[in-house]
């Protein structure tokens, strides 16, 4: 297991490789979900002032 852990001397490398693409990967889904809650009140307010405000 120490040696999994160590990549063949390229630990650092390959474990802030991984570190990296976590950070962006959950950065994205989080920017993603605020713009579709975004999205969705600016839907909203748009419908209200159509008189649309029911959804079927």
């Amino acid at each position: 297991m120490t040696e999994f852990l160590a990549m063949g001397g390229y630990a650092l490398y390959v474990w802030t490789a991984y570190g990296a693409a976590v950070v962006v990967l959950v950065g994205l889904t989080v920017a993603t979900l605020a713009r579709r809650r975004s999205s969705r009140r600016s839907l909203e307010a748009l419908e209200q002032l159509r008189g649309r405000g029911r959804r079927a």
